[in-house]
């Protein structure tokens, strides 16, 4: 998609609307604008349901007197001055915060990389309608498929415009373009829904609307006839759908700020086994097209390829100025801006691949529980806890027996993390990639 949102036009605005906090008193200030720009189509049943496109551009403005902050909104149209006076001042009536401040001016960017994350190829609303109707076509001619939930299509472009008072001026864009569908097999109580997708920076990376529309019927059919297993102590192996969200259950316990809230169920585990030792999990912002890729995070600050756990050992927390020094440390360059606030978060994280392929995985139990599907919130972060709803398929005898459903599986995370095997089949198009996982000793409540 081509940037036509002129990001000459806006880097010349963050630079103003700092200059003029610093004007009006600030001792240190940022400004900072997210845009975005998508086009979208969904289809159901060979019609068109819903069209839709939007821009955003949302900026913001965020000065310091002392260890006093305050935050405003702005628009293209408003005057500089006036935002920052007004800013000023509400910054000296707020309470201090002694963490708060801009990240330090020695680890801003120099250079902004070029990661290769923009993709100058426009899509039309039409290219958009027709991958919509391949992919549901081709998911609709599957036998024992017998109605779709409908398929949908789009292209998108996000990116950030950055100022501070440190020194910092840059930008970067990213495109996305996705494609999926859904689907439902089987008749009356019997019917099952499945369904898959495809989302890659770059248009022709995408899967194709056949193999995507095949995927999501062969899933959605698999899953007919699917029953109870009985209660009991199981292992459960993760489809790696699933296990990316444990993996980002593992994300979210290391974010610095919540190991400063101490809401994390690991916020005294540092330099401690978090995992068993075959899990190590990286982090790297400057992957080359990757999903969750940036030159810079919001503070201005380059991140550098992490291994947050090392062979089951915790390494570090994802950490914002912030968050840094609230905990006695430096920022690592994690910092995700969200209009004003500026909050830790992951980048490209993945669960490192182990040795044993998933097939050989599921052979090597008599029996277990591969779970293509979990659902529900019951996820403590605080205390690890989890019981999720699942669905999935029962193991016996290193095969893939029948299907289940309406079943719950429950441990909790910190005995899940170190009982947690990882087979070779990591797929690193994802933010948060995880390959297949084998954990031992869940309860499975069934019949």
């Amino acid at each position: 998609m081509n940037d036509s949102l002129d990001a000459a036009k806006l880097t010349d605005r963050v630079a103003a609307l700092v200059e003029a906090a610093m004007r009006a008193g600030a001792d240190a200030a940022d400004a900072v604008v997210v845009r975005g720009r998508s086009i979208g189509v969904s289809v159901r049943l060979g019609k068109v349901e819903d069209t839709g496109a939007s821009e955003s551009e949302d900026m913001a403005l965020r000065v310091f007197v002392g260890k006093k902050v305050a935050s405003v909104s702005a628009t293209a149209a408003s005057e500089a001055s006036m935002l920052a006076e007004r800013a000023v001042a509400m910054a000296k009536v707020s309470p201090e915060d002694p963490f708060q401040g801009l990240a330090d001016p020695a680890l801003l960017v120099k250079t902004v990389r070029d990661l290769d994350l923009h993709d100058s190829t426009e899509i039309s609303a039409e290219r958009l309608k027709e991958d919509a109707f391949a992919a549901e076509e081709a998911a609709l001619a599957v036998k024992g498929v017998t109605n779709s939930s409908g398929s949908s299509a789009g292209a998108g472009m996000g990116g950030l415009v950055l100022a501070t008072s440190g020194g910092f001026l840059g930008e970067y864009a990213a495109t996305r373009f996705s494609r999926s569908v859904s689907v439902i097999a089987g008749e009356g109580t019997g019917m099952e829904r499945d369904y898959e997708y495809s989302s890659r920076l770059y248009f022709s990376d995408l899967d194709t609307p056949e193999r995507i529309g095949k995927s999501a019927a062969e899933r959605a059919v698999r899953r007919i006839g699917a029953r109870k297993a009985k209660t009991g102590t199981v292992s459960v192996i993760f489809d790696p759908r699933v296990a990316r969200g444990i993996a980002g259950h593992l994300a979210g316990a290391i974010n610095g700020a919540s190991v400063a809230r101490k809401t994390s169920f690991l916020r005294d585990m540092m330099g401690k086994p978090v995992a068993s030792s075959a899990v190590t999990v990286t982090d790297d912002p400057l992957r080359m097209r990757g999903q969750a890729s940036r030159p810079f995070d919001g503070e201005g600050v380059e991140g550098e390829r992490l291994v947050m756990v090392d062979r089951g050992v915790l390494n570090h927390w994802f950490l914002s100025t912030s968050a840094g020094r609230e905990l006695g440390l430096s920022t690592n360059g994690r910092g995700a801006r969200g209009g004003s606030q500026v909050s830790p978060s992951s980048t490209n994280l993945a669960i490192e691949p182990g040795q044993v392929g998933p097939e050989d995985m599921i052979k090597s139990l008599k029996s277990g529980f591969y779970v293509t599907e979990v659902f529900g919130q019951g996820v403590n972060m605080v205390t690890g806890e989890y019981s999720r709803g699942a669905s999935g398929f029962w193991i016996e005898n290193g095969e893939l027996a029948y299907p289940v459903s309406e079943v719950t599986i429950a441990s909790n995370l910190k005995t899940m993390f170190l009982a947690m095997q990882p087979a070779s089949d990591l797929d690193r198009n994802f933010g948060t990639a995880a390959p297949t996982l084998l954990i031992e000793g869940m309860t499975l409540a069934g019949s």
